[in-house]
């Protein structure tokens, strides 16, 4: 399997970013419409989030690369919290540490999650990420950081664009790469 490359700019926030933060409770009831929920991501918390992805994208700067801090997705483990950042316009997370429920509910649906140090990333800094190899060149400052290498299985399915266009097409987990 080839390396997964993303290219983007970061929007960084802090730590302690629940899924209640992602998705705050009073839209809970559309959790039917994903696209008009995509729309409210992290409105509490950071609310010109939506507009700063829009805006990357309008521009042709890259791809929004979210980047946080420790423990990404804790509380009360809404599924389609990942599925919503993606929809924003979000093409990966760096974070230092995330919760594991959300880390897999990220990589089933597609969106790449990469455990590092992000101290040293800035907001608006320039990105190329090799996700498959676990390396972060931060364009901007020149310095590059190490995550954890995704196991090939993980990589496969972020390849394929998440667990369920994996499993059409594979029929099956197939040792990959």
């Amino acid at each position: 399997m080839s390396d997964l490359m993303l290219k983007g700019r970061a929007i960084k926030l802090g730590d302690n970013i629940s899924t209640d933060d992602i998705i705050p409770g009073r839209f809970a009831h559309l959790r039917s419409n994903l696209p008009e929920l995509a729309k409210h991501v992290l409105e509490d918390g950071a609310p010109d989030f939506a507009s700063k992805v829009k805006a990357l994208s309008a521009t042709g700067e890259g791809k929004a690369i979210l980047v946080v801090g420790k423990n990404l997705g804790l509380g009360s483990s809404r599924e389609h919290a990942p599925v919503v950042v993606k929809m924003s316009g979000v093409a990966a997370i760096l974070a230092k540490s995330a919760a594991r429920i959300f880390f897999r509910n990220a990589i089933n649906q597609g969106l790449p999650v990469l455990l590092c140090d992000t101290d040293k990333i800035g907001d608006g800094d320039e990105l190329e990420i090799n996700v498959t190899g676990g390396k972060i060149a931060d364009l901007t400052s020149g310095i590059t950081l190490s995550c954890g290498k995704m196991p090939a299985i993980m990589s496969a399915i972020l390849g394929e664009g998440g667990l369920i266009p994996y499993i059409q097409k594979y029929k099956d987990f197939v040792a990959t790469g």
